[in-house]
C-alpha cells in the first residue's frame, strides 16, 4: 500500500515562501512530481523530478520554485519562493514509474503517475 502525505501548505502574502514536503512509504520511484489544481480548472503539473536528478518545471514557476528529492528518506520537497496570488491552489504530490504521459504544464514525461497524496492548500494573498 502506497501512502503519500503532503505537508507545508499554508497562507502567505505575495512575495513570501513556503516549503512543501511529501513523505511516502519507502519505495523508490522513477518519477516524483508536484501538481496543483484550482476549483473548476484542470490539474496542472508544477515540477517533476525524473530518475535521480532530471527536473522539469512549468514556465509559470521557473526561477521561483525548486523541486528536490531525498533518495535516502524517500522524500520529495518543493521550495516555493516569490509566491504570487496565481500560485493559490491545492498542491498534490504524485509518484510513479516509467511510462509516457503528456502533462499540462510540463509536457511529455517518461512517467506514469499512479499514486497521489491528499493535497495541501497553498493560499497567497496580494
Amino acid at each position: 500500500q502506497v501512502h503519500l502525505v503532503e505537508s507545508g501548505g499554508g497562507s502567505v502574502q505575495a512575495g513570501g515562501s513556503l516549503r512543501l514536503s511529501c513523505g511516502q512509504s519507502g519505495y523508490y520511484w522513477y518519477c516524483m512530481a508536484w501538481f496543483r489544481q484550482v476549483p473548476g480548472k484542470e490539474r496542472e503539473g508544477v515540477a517533476a523530478v525524473v530518475s535521480d536528478d532530471k527536473t522539469r518545471y512549468a514556465d509559470s514557476v521557473k526561477g521561483r520554485f525548486t523541486i528536490s528529492r531525498d533518495i535516502a528518506n524517500r522524500t520529495l520537497v518543493l521550495q516555493m519562493n516569490s509566491l504570487e496570488p496565481e500560485d493559490t491552489a491545492m498542491y498534490y504530490c504524485a509518484v510513479g514509474n516509467v511510462g509516457m504521459r503528456a502533462i499540462k504544464g510540463l509536457g511529455a514525461l517518461p512517467c506514469d503517475f499512479d499514486y497521489w497524496g491528499q493535497g495541501t492548500q497553498v493560499t497567497v494573498s496580494s
